[in-house]
């Protein structure tokens, strides 16, 4: 019971940057905009909150610098493909190029400022960020460890995923959001402005995926900051958008289920096969590429994947 409540636990924790990155994915995915760089907004988001955190010894504003860090750089993808109608596929790709070299430039300027060489959050940020006890539910025997027991990064990326949900498929707005990714066309007939919903939709995506950085840099990678935190988790994002089904509510689980296989090689006993720890190191990678791939194979590309993703609108051709 120990060995699995520990296996949960550390799925949750390591899951949780997977379940910002594609929760702000399908918001972008679902307005019709595909957009590649989430690995770059995290990196950049990942570059704020940390820098933030270690100069002003306040978690909340390092939060905030991350959503607003990642809502920024969105804004440039945006504006390239939503107005200039570039290529979206091109455009995510130069992102990611950019955010992350953008994060370890930054990174390394910091680090020959430092003293010692090395970056670490103040006390006061990783005191902040300590888990969440809440008085007799977090004292519960099992489930008070699998449910009550995390930061706040968790309990703040499954609000957003619920209330992303809730926004896409029970609200006015979401509906029109989404008739914008099946026809942009359509919708801009029916009055839905394409435009202003495309552009905050991708700005909420920049900013969730911003906060889902900083989880990288800040929780991950024990308050000390490292080279390239993100560390690959944008690109799984992606992909785990078609693992979700394009749901935000299926993302919960579904990003645990690929924490556990980050976490797997801790859980597995040494020595008892002749597997190299380099196998379980690469097992999310290999199991987000059997995703894509499966997908691409599919005759029917499913009831949830938006018509018009990936394709500028001209509203000149309607």
């Amino acid at each position: 019971m120990t060995f699995l409540l520990n296996l949960i636990t550390a799925a949750v924790l390591y899951g949780t940057p997977l379940l910002y990155g594609t929760s702000g994915e399908i918001l972008t995915e679902k307005s019709g905009n595909l957009n590649l760089g989430v690995e770059g907004m995290m990196s950049i988001g990942a570059c704020a909150g940390f820098m933030v955190g270690y100069q002003t010894d306040n978690f909340v504003a390092a939060l905030l610098a991350a959503a607003v860090a990642g809502m920024l750089s969105a804004l440039i993808y945006g504006v390239l493909t939503v107005t200039f109608m570039a290529n979206q596929n091109v455009m995510g790709l130069t992102l990611t190029i950019f955010g992350v070299g953008l994060a370890n430039f930054i990174g390394v300027f910091m680090l020959e400022k430092s003293e010692n060489g090395t970056l670490k959050l103040p006390d006061a940020v990783t005191a902040q960020m300590r888990n969440i006890h809440i008085p007799g539910l977090s004292d519960l025997p099992v489930v008070g460890e699998l449910l009550f027991s995390y930061n706040p990064f968790v309990y703040l990326g499954i609000i957003i995923a619920i209330v992303a949900s809730f926004y896409l498929y029970k609200t006015q707005v979401g509906l029109n959001v989404q008739a914008i990714g099946e026809n942009p066309g359509a919708a801009d007939a029916a009055g839905i402005e394409v435009t202003k919903w495309r552009y905050i939709n991708i700005l909420l995506s920049g900013a969730i995926c911003g906060i889902g950085g900083a989880y990288c840099s800040m929780i991950i990678n024990g308050g000390v900051w490292l080279r390239d935190s993100v560390g690959g988790l944008g690109w799984i994002s992606v992909a785990l958008v078609i693992f979700a089904a394009w749901k935000p509510i299926n993302v919960i689980y579904g990003s645990f289920i690929f924490g556990a296989l980050r976490v797997l090689k801790y859980y597995v006993p040494k020595n008892t096969y002749a597997i190299p720890t380099a196998f379980f190191d690469a097992l999310p990678f290999i199991i987000t590429a059997l995703v894509l791939v499966i997908a691409s194979m599919r005759k029917n590309k499913g009831a949830h994947i938006p018509a018009h993703l990936g394709e500028n609108y001209f509203r000149e051709e309607r």
